[in-house]
């Protein structure tokens, strides 16, 4: 199997829910929610991918780094590379509904864990997605990140006792999430979050806790002050909000103003390793992927996902040779290239 077999063979078995377009831009399935799309006109889509490709990078080739070294340390676990599986959940809601749940994502946690990286995973408007989620990850012992979608803050911390109990090394709540229409086209009822509310479900965990969906730089410090491990950059693949700019556009501005308070991570448009070491250069400390891996999982279940995180492992390995990187931490603004 090769990659190019994954994608065609996930094609066929996403029922037209995912055109597994030659570029994953989010043009053909716009407004296609429920779906892989991009909410009204996709353009929160499309420019998570206009803003990373708008980045150019400096080439340099007079240096002694021959085999970059991609490892790195994140919430206490060895990682080959800064990479996680976004949580992406929904088989019958968005992708088609020809595998379950918990086949598309044990493909996606074997996948990951076989590659040396860690998925992270999620609930949804079907309550029996995250149990089963949370479920293979016992299973596999338990290495993973838990997101919860933000309901009211009860039902939030019910639901980190469950993955707690299933062993995770972290949590997170997705707070764009607010914004979701497979949630309120079933009903649930999600909201925004104060400050308080965020230092509650903080103090409700021992693990390192992370909030997903921050787009600007007062929410950052916001998140900051409220003691939070880390952040993600992300507008949720453009999927609760049109008309958003994309990641890679404020990632620099957030950075500037939390670098060092909590961990950064970054989440929209990443495709392949290059745009991984464009992220960490504008200021992540780590990235996520999310519909890529759909399309792996489905073209190809476990080894799909595992010859998916091999390449991008490769292409970032092959850009840090490059741009004379060493490792992950040599990864800075020098890598950017600017008039």
């Amino acid at each position: 199997m090769d990659y190019k077999d994954v994608l065609k063979s996930a094609r066929e078995n996403l029922n037209g829910s995912c055109k597994v377009c030659k570029v994953c831009n989010g043009i053909a399935c716009s407004g296609e929610v429920p779906g892989m799309g991009g909410k009204g006109t996709g353009s929160a889509f499309t420019e998570n991918m206009k803003s990373l490709e708008k980045i150019k990078i400096n080439m340099r080739v007079l240096h002694d780094v021959k085999n970059p070294d991609t490892l790195v340390e994140m919430f206490g676990k060895k990682m080959k590379a800064p990479i996680f599986a976004a949580p992406v959940s929904g088989t019958t809601l968005n992708m088609g509904g020809k595998y379950t749940e918990k086949e598309y994502i044990s493909w996606v946690i074997e996948g990951c864990l076989r590659a040396g990286i860690y998925p992270m995973v999620g609930d949804t408007a079907i309550e029996t997605f995250l149990t089963d989620n949370l479920e293979v990850l016992k299973e596999k012992n338990a290495d993973g990140i838990a997101f919860i979608k933000p309901w009211e803050n009860e039902a939030i911390i019910s639901k980190m006792k469950l993955a707690e109990d299933a062993g995770v090394f972290a949590l997170g709540v997705d707070v764009d999430a607010c914004g979701l229409v497979t949630l309120s086209l079933h009903g649930k009822n999600v909201e925004p979050k104060t400050l308080d509310k965020i230092k509650e479900l903080k103090q409700a965990t021992k693990l390192p806790f992370i909030l997903k969906g921050l787009m600007t730089v007062d929410e950052a410090i916001l998140a900051a002050e409220a003691g939070v491990d880390a952040i993600v950059v992300s507008n949720h693949g453009g999927r609760v909000l049109d008309c958003t700019p994309g990641a890679a556009d404020v990632l620099p501005a957030i950075a500037k103003a939390v670098k060092g308070k909590t961990k950064i991570l970054a989440d929209g448009g990443v495709r392949t390793g290059v745009d991984v070491l464009k992220l960490i250069a504008l200021g992540a400390d780590g990235v996520l992927i999310g519909r890529p891996f759909v399309t792996a999982s489905f073209g190809g279940g476990t080894e799909g996902v595992e010859l998916y995180v091999n390449k991008i492992i490769s292409e970032l390995e092959a850009t840090m040779r490059l741009t004379g990187c060493a490792t992950i931490a040599d990864i800075d603004e020098r890598v950017i290239f600017s008039k």
